[in-house]
């Protein structure tokens, strides 16, 4: 087009140049996706981003929708928003820090390459998200039978093999509880004397000392 307009009519009006580069610019413009950061999962969530409200998908304070199988990164005020980020973390969560205490669910970003994102380099790095459901229940918090962590306050079941496994306090769970976590430590040998069981917590104070119930 350029080679057949400088052989033809050599005054070319500013005007219609002006308007013709206005015309591009519309329409590079309507190519873009307006869609929202979508994800997907497996047995262990994993998530894939077109395009995202900030320059992490799923970065801190922000909200995802209801489901763990398949969510997106929607508005906080919205009303599809179910949970928030209270933390996040490249690499996978075992070699990365614990999610808080109180976390009611971790999701677990895949590494993704993207044609494009909001920080342009095309890229979600690996990554995990630890969530705090927007309304109750909360099964992260103290006795609420769920969680990615067992704290102080749980309670838990033998489930076999020397294995412990998480349920409710109040006994609305599938199993009744047996043990309750009193005392998190540094060793066994600062639990209470009425310690029947060691509960392996993880962080500075790995040993949770649980008494029956």
């Amino acid at each position: 087009m350029r080679d057949r307009f400088s052989t033809g009519v050599v005054c070319v009006l500013a005007v219609l140049l002006a308007a013709l580069l206005t015309g591009c610019t519309r329409s590079a413009a309507g190519g873009e996706s307006d869609k929202g950061p979508t994800a997907t999962a497996s047995l262990s969530p994993s998530a894939t981003r077109a395009s995202g409200f900030g320059a992490v998908f799923l970065a801190v304070d922000e909200c995802s929708s209801f489901g763990k199988a398949s969510f997106t990164e929607v508005p906080c005020s919205g009303e599809r928003a179910a949970a928030r980020v209270v933390a996040r973390h490249d690499g996978t969560t075992a070699d990365g820090p614990p999610c808080p205490a109180t976390t009611d669910f971790v999701l677990h970003i895949s590494e993704q390459s993207q044609i494009s994102d909001e920080d342009g380099d095309g890229a979600v790095p690996q990554g995990y998200a630890c969530m705090r459901n927007l309304q109750p229940p909360h099964p992260g918090d103290p006795g609420g039978g769920g969680g990615p962590r067992t704290i102080v306050g749980d309670c838990v079941y033998g489930s076999g093999s020397g294995q412990v496994r998480e349920t409710a306090c109040d006994g609305r769970g599938a199993r009744k509880p047996q043990y309750k976590v009193v005392k998190a430590v540094t060793a066994r040998s600062r639990c209470p004397l009425s310690t029947a069981l060691y509960v392996q917590l993880g962080g500075p104070q790995p040993v949770g000392c649980a008494r029956p119930l």
